[in-house]
């Protein structure tokens, strides 16, 4: 192969001449220029699609002085660039698609679905969604472990016993049982300690 051919011009770093520049390119678009048109620009805003052919140097011309928004008032092109966020598709807020016949429906399925959707945030405004309150579902009955029952009973207290009601309880069972109530007898230790252990167990477990 001889080292002339433009197989070469696509591996040399400075090659002296591009063969094929004159055989694959259209000649540059601008006036009185016949030069190979080696870059493209675009023809404006509303034909996006379409592109002039030019050289490198009247591209550059061509560049330097293109505006995209010629012709546009200021209010104009904020509002284009504003769309532009959105692919220039249009948008609806929160809650408004379809319209009011569609909302009522809405409300209608969910009041006979048997249940009620919760907006603790007010993200639905002071009203809340459509159809919906602000009242929290029954909680369910909170699961006892056969350990936290023990202490439970050792405080003397039921299943159901509130956070407040574990913590008053603990403090009137330790001045009961403290052998400083008791004259210094201290027969009720270990009853005290056992309290102690229960209330601490309770406390690890997330009940107070």
């Amino acid at each position: 192969m001889k080292t002339n051919s433009p197989l070469f011009d696509r591996i040399r770093v400075k090659p002296d001449q591009d063969r094929r520049l004159r055989a694959e390119l259209p000649p540059c678009e601008w006036p009185r220029c016949k030069s190979p048109a080696t870059h493209r620009a675009p023809k404006g805003r509303e034909r996006a699609s379409e592109y002039w052919q030019f050289c490198l140097d009247h591209v550059r011309e061509y560049n330097n002085s293109y505006n995209f928004f010629a012709g546009m008032s200021d209010d104009a092109v904020a509002k284009y660039q504003k769309d532009d966020l959105t692919g220039h598709r249009p948008t609806w807020k929160l809650g408004s698609i379809g319209g009011k016949p569609a909302a009522k429906r809405r409300r209608r399925g969910i009041r006979g679905s048997g249940w009620e959707a919760e907006d603790p945030f007010s993200l639905f405004g002071e009203g809340g969604a459509p159809g919906t309150s602000h009242a929290r579902p029954a909680p369910e009955a909170r699961k006892i472990l056969n350990a936290q029952r023990r202490a439970l009973e050792t405080l003397g207290l039921e299943a159901d016993a509130k956070r407040a009601d574990i913590k008053a309880k603990f403090k009137v069972l330790v001045k009961r049982h403290h052998p400083d109530a008791n004259g210094g007898d201290r027969s009720f230790e270990d009853q005290l300690r056992e309290i102690i252990q229960a209330y601490n167990y309770l406390k690890s477990a997330g009940f107070c």
